[in-house]
Formats: C-alpha cells, sequence, structure tokens
C-alpha cells in the first residue's frame, strides 16, 4: 500500500502532462488549418492575356499565336485586363507590347477603330509626316519609334539677300517619332539603294514646317530625354558666329557663345595656351675619382 501511494504523484503529473499536450496539440492545428485556409485564399489565380511576342504600335492582333494567357494573383490583376484571347482578337494596338506584356485595355484602340496602321494611334488634330533621312540623321540607329526629337535645318537665310550666309536653326522641338524604317527605292543612277524613313506626329502648323524644311534646306534630328519637356527657344547660329564661338582671345582666355531661352549670353572661361613642360636648370658638381694611388678630379652635370 505504501508503494502504491508513492506512484500516485507520479501517475497524476504524467496524466497532466498527457492532458496538456493533448490540448496543447489541438490548439497548435487548429491555428495551422487557420493559417492554410488563409494562403489558399490569397493564393487563387486568374487567367491574364499576355502578349506572346513583340507587337508594334498600330499592329492588328490577327492570330491567336499572338497572345496567350498566364495564370496572375488576383490582388495583382493589371486594371483593363482579359481572360479570354477571344476578346483581344482583331483588336489594334496603340502601345508597343514586349513578350509577356498584358493586354490591357488603354493599351488597345477602341472597338470601332478597324483599321490598324499609324492612324489608328494618332491623337485627335495630329498628323503623320515622314521624311527621308540616313544614318547620321537618325544617330546611328538610335532614334526609334517611341522616341521623341528635335529637327535642325542647314539653310542659306535668304532674308539676307540672294547669297544669304548659311545658318543652322532648331525649327522644331519635342516631336513624337512613330515609326522608324528602311526602304529601298531608285537613285539617280537606277540603281536599287536603302533610305532611312522617319514618320512623326506633328500639328498641321508643324507638318508645313516639316514639309518645306526637308525641300529646303539640310535636316538634322537631335534625339532628347525621356524625362526632358523644357522647349528652348534659340537664334540660330551661323558660319561666323560659329567660328567666333571658341576663339582665342590673347593668351589666357576663350569666349564661349552659350544660348539660353531667347537670347545668347557670352561667358568667358579662363584657358592656358599648351607649353610643354620647363626642362630643370643642371647643376654643376666636382667629382673627386679615386683609382688606387691616382686622384682625379671630374665635373658633371646634375
Amino acid at each position: 500500500m505504501t508503494n502504491f501511494k508513492a506512484f500516485i504523484p507520479i501517475l497524476l503529473s504524467v496524466l497532466i502532462a498527457l492532458g496538456g499536450s493533448y490540448f496543447l496539440y489541438k490548439w497548435v492545428k487548429g491555428k495551422t488549418a487557420t493559417q492554410e485556409t488563409v494562403v489558399v485564399k490569397e493564393s487563387k489565380v486568374v487567367q491574364v492575356v499576355v502578349a506572346k511576342i513583340p507587337i508594334n504600335i498600330g499592329s492588328r492582333i490577327e492570330l491567336e499565336e499572338m497572345v496567350t494567357t498566364v495564370p496572375y494573383l488576383e490582388n495583382s490583376l493589371p486594371k483593363g485586363y482579359y481572360s479570354k484571347v477571344s476578346d483581344v482578337v482583331n483588336r489594334i494596338v496603340i502601345s508597343p507590347l514586349i513578350e509577356g506584356d498584358p493586354v490591357v485595355e488603354h493599351r488597345l484602340a477602341p472597338t470601332t477603330i478597324q483599321t490598324g496602321g499609324v492612324s489608328a494611334v494618332l491623337k485627335p488634330g495630329r498628323r503623320a509626316v515622314s521624311v527621308r533621312g540616313n544614318n547620321v540623321m537618325g544617330i546611328a540607329g538610335f532614334i526609334n519609334p517611341g522616341n521623341r526629337i528635335d529637327v535642325l535645318i542647314t539653310i542659306a537665310d535668304s532674308r539676307k539677300g540672294k547669297d544669304g550666309e548659311t545658318i543652322t536653326k532648331i525649327v522644331m522641338e519635342d516631336l513624337y517619332v512613330m515609326a522608324a524604317g528602311r526602304q529601298i527605292v531608285e537613285n539617280r543612277k537606277g540603281e536599287a539603294a536603302p533610305v532611312d524613313i522617319y514618320t512623326v506626329e506633328v500639328t498641321p502648323e508643324q507638318a508645313e514646317r516639316l514639309t518645306l524644311a526637308s525641300s529646303q534646306g539640310k535636316l538634322q534630328f537631335a534625339l532628347r530625354g525621356a524625362l526632358d519637356k523644357d522647349i528652348v527657344l534659340t537664334k540660330g547660329i551661323t558660319v561666323p558666329e560659329l567660328l567666333d564661338s571658341f576663339v582665342l582671345t590673347g593668351s589666357k582666355s576663350v569666349v564661349a557663345k552659350t544660348v539660353s531661352g531667347s537670347g545668347a549670353v557670352k561667358a568667358k572661361t579662363t584657358r592656358r595656351r599648351y607649353s610643354p613642360p620647363k626642362k630643370k636648370k643642371k647643376t654643376k658638381v666636382t667629382v673627386e675619382i679615386i683609382k688606387g694611388l691616382a686622384l682625379t678630379k671630374k665635373t658633371i652635370k646634375i
């Protein structure tokens, strides 16, 4: 009996431990089940139509092979998405799409527009004008659709007489490049030659200006930064002004002309003429040379 009473505390401890373990197990299992339910709820996916290949601006989505569907999490769906490929077939793209881009409503022309090309993406009141160029005019291929450019013209200034001096002037700024490509045309010798063609979006007034500039003078494009929206008015530059814009005056200064706003500002910057480094003066030193019993003196320059 005495031995049985000794085991009662031990038995009670084991029962309490088992009971506590059981309730702890049930509590942890309940929490885990709740988390699994939340994860399953947050992981709900929806099929979204995306571009399967790059699609250029103004193109029509004609084939189902051009687009496909991929799963998106429900809480990260793009605004204006489509879930069925059939909903975007025969729609006109007004914003370039690369592989994997979601095909959303604001990247497509209205359903009333059935004809693709540049006319589908022109803004109201705007026109598309194409001009011929070359590799230099296109900045060695760096001007692409979607870029913005300034237009310069080099022409003889007829306002100063029949033989007016040549002037280079920015005549238009911040034009949107809609297309850039190369066509094969017949040159003066009757041979096939490649010609770069650039199509830009302009107002009717700018269309007149650009057409006249391309027929009367030599055009050059200047590529603008993606975030640069400033309009800078310049007075143009002539050959004499060009030659005077960076010349030596005396021996220590350079006069540089810079344009800011609508006027010209002269600024002086210090500049020294190049001169070779001065040679250090050599010092004469007398050295005594002892050879055996003989002593000689020799003068050298160091």
